[in-house]
């Protein structure tokens, strides 16, 4: 009786260490999703703070400045500004901006919005969903995508007015 509870514990427990080993190693080995530059720039669609529902592929033809960003980072609130003065000067030369709002509240994001005067569209990543597809870490995170729908080029920290104006002038198309 004895032999015979040792070797179900015995069984149990190498069950256990198999399952434990490999979770570790499936989740150590697998590709993370990683934006690098002349690859394809993932799709998405994501409803806009005006409850419009923006689609990445649907802007192909056009450069797109795809920025990630939060309220309450204060080097994204820094540079809102200077993409709202260089979306005025480009928007009518085929670059679009999409600021993409990681998981905040409607109201948050609206306050905002109309603190700063934005005019372009605000996408917001509910669950952050996008977030993760785009493997992004910190904010302010900013992916420039060629008319053709491939990435440019993956920034991040803040940029300045001149900086984005001369980024804009690469992806137009």
């Amino acid at each position: 009786m004895k032999r015979k509870r040792l070797i179900i514990r015995s069984v149990i427990l190498i069950l256990l260490f198999g399952a434990v080993g490999y979770t570790l190693y499936a989740n150590f080995t697998k590709d993370k999703n990683v934006i690098a530059e002349g690859t394809a720039a993932p799709d998405f669609s994501l409803e806009t703070l005006d409850g419009e529902r923006m689609k990445l592929s649907d802007l192909r033809g056009k450069g797109v400045f795809l920025n990630f960003w939060g309220t309450w980072c204060k080097p994204c609130e820094k540079e809102m500004p200077y993409m709202e003065n260089q979306y005025k000067k480009f928007k009518d030369k085929g670059v679009e901006i999409l600021a993409v709002n990681i998981d905040e509240s409607d109201f948050s994001v609206s306050t905002f919005v109309k603190r700063h005067n934005l005019t372009f569209p605000i996408l917001m990543d509910r669950g952050s969903i996008v977030t993760e597809l785009y493997n992004i870490g910190p904010i302010p995170t900013t992916i420039l995508i060629d008319k053709n729908g491939k990435v440019v080029k993956v920034l991040t920290g803040t940029m300045t007015e001149d900086d984005i104006s001369n980024y804009m002038k690469a992806i137009a198309p």
